[in-house]
């Protein structure tokens, strides 16, 4: 056995069962054991923004972690806006990055680079594996590192060596430990800062959205003291639609964020950050809760936050409480003219399958749309954690790969599709079940709203062409065709409609080009 061979058979001892690849020469010897294991499904991905992304899509839905195969540093680099989400996002993962064999470094051959360095970026836990007797228990480690404190990124570096040295054997990783729920102490202080009357909001993310038993006790604790409750903006996952707690994110735009939490006093953050600003604005706040509102931290993201609300339901003696579930929404008619968000929204609301994935990269023509599914069939929906755009296509893919018998809907802005857009090629060879919707109004709408939120009231040419993606239009519909996945473009609320219904009655990859231009 060498030392790749005893790597893959610890992660699949370990329970990573898939491996998100786009390798290179340095890392053959580990492509030739996986090859080898028939414990671990191999998924080539044709960049590796789409892996990253991928590997984190699918750790969302499965609690699992997927492993990545990137190829040396600039492999790693090309999957870094992706590993920033997924690090925002707090999903467990790891990244296997091929790296030169020791004799060779001193060479300073063309792709010699700082793989370190570039991964501490990214990661909670790096090493570069010093021999293929020791690969094993490297690998073991990064299992347990990448679970511990509710998830994180590991990256195990992979010297060319350290694969094709002799190994005494394979590991396996510890099982995780149990989160610990928030000090008694601390939910104490809590239950009085709610009983206190004051105006107090709960702004929650991580495994408490992804929990509809733990957003029920938040209900409940609403209820009970009359504390409003809000999903971070850039949450990780959440169960909504007919028979769950509807909850508000904080708003986006700077403006509405202020007005919407101007009366707060208390802010009880529940594994989420305080509310700030995704960026600064000249005149504008860049933390968004009122100067006179007092943030305190419930649970931390590393800490059991379903089990901590629990004990703050009976801190409180709300367990009595029947929780306010969304009751589901009658069939909405459809508009049949030119296509419109809202047109779209209403058709995938009456359309949307019981246990669907939505992974939601719509940005700003998809706000209308995703509005529209809160009364929708129960749904999950992931979103953009980090900010950086194209997450939504791959994220799909490892949803997709994750929940074999959901269907998952990708609900993707036409710019941020272009970033990563091979993932489609992906789908295709996989036959996996997503249904892309490409909201393709020919722009980086978003751009224009910042144009005007920095105080750029009348761009000029050189402003409007860097924010249109226009001359040339892009023909998502022929893209997809030519990756292999089947396509067709809607221009009206009635083409898109018809074009929903055959690729929900349908298995397998399907896009619909949403031409809202």
């Amino acid at each position: 056995m060498n030392g790749a061979a005893s790597l893959v058979q610890t992660l699949v001892n370990s329970g990573v069962a898939v491996c998100f690849a786009n390798p290179g020469t340095s890392e053959m010897h580990f492509v030739g054991a996986l090859d080898a294991n028939k414990g671990i499904r191999c998924i080539l991905c044709l960049f590796e923004g789409v892996a990253s992304a991928a590997a984190d899509g699918y750790a969302r839905m499965s609690g699992r972690p997927a492993a990545t195969l990137l190829h040396l540093g600039p492999g790693l680099a090309n999957a870094g806006a992706n590993l920033h989400n997924a690090m925002r996002a707090g999903s467990p993962l790891i990244n296997i990055v091929g790296e030169h064999a020791a004799a060779h470094r001193h060479l300073d051959a063309p792709l010699t680079s700082n793989i370190e360095g570039l991964a501490h970026t990214w990661s909670k836990w790096v090493r570069t594996g010093r021999s293929a007797a020791s690969i094993a228990l490297d690998a073991a480690e990064a299992v347990e590192k990448a679970h511990e404190g509710g998830g994180g990124i590991a990256t195990l570096i992979l010297p060319a060596d350290t694969a094709w040295g002799d190994a005494v054997g394979a590991s396996t990783a510890r099982p995780a430990r149990q989160l610990a729920i928030a000090h008694e102490d601390r939910i104490r202080a809590i239950a009085a800062v709610l009983r206190a009357g004051e105006h107090t909001a709960l702004v929650m993310n991580h495994s408490v959205l992804a929990c509809p038993a733990a957003l029920e006790d938040a209900d409940r604790i609403a209820q009970a003291t009359g504390a409003e409750l809000f999903a971070d903006t850039s949450f990780t996952k959440i169960e909504a639609g007919a028979g769950r707690i509807a909850i508000e994110p904080v708003p986006y735009p700077v403006d509405s964020a202020v007005r919407r939490l101007a009366r707060l006093r208390h802010c009880i953050l529940v594994q989420a950050d305080e509310p700030v600003g995704f960026f600064a604005y000249p005149g504008k706040p860049g933390r968004l809760l009122p100067s006179q509102c007092k943030t305190h931290m419930f649970a931390h993201r590393n800490e059991d936050g379903p089990g901590s609300l629990r004990r703050l339901v009976f801190a409180l003696g709300a367990e009595g409480i029947e929780p306010r579930l969304q009751k589901a929404g009658a069939a909405r008619a459809v508009p049949q003219g030119r296509l419109t968000p809202e047109a779209i929204g209403a058709s995938l609301a009456n359309r949307l399958p019981a246990g669907a994935v939505v992974s939601d990269e719509g940005l700003t023509a998809g706000g209308v749309v995703v509005e529209a599914l809160a009364d929708a069939a129960p749904h999950t929906r992931l979103q953009l954690t980090g900010g950086a755009i194209g997450i939504g296509l791959p994220l799909a893919l490892g949803a997709a790969v994750a929940c074999p018998d959901r269907k998952v809907i990708a609900l993707q802005a036409d710019g941020s599709s272009m970033y990563t857009i091979q993932a489609l090629w992906t789908y295709a060879r996989e036959n996996l079940d997503i249904i892309s919707i490409i909201l393709s109004n020919r722009s980086y709408a978003i751009l224009r709203h910042e144009l005007r939120n920095v105080g750029v009231t009348d761009p000029g040419p050189k402003a409007l062409g860097m924010t249109s993606l226009q001359n040339p239009d892009i023909d998502f519909a022929a893209l997809a065709s030519a990756m292999g996945v089947p396509a067709g473009k809607a221009t009206t609320g009635s083409e898109f409609d018809t074009l929903l219904a055959r690729a929900i009655s349908g298995r397998g990859p399907f896009l619909i080009e949403a031409d809202l231009a």
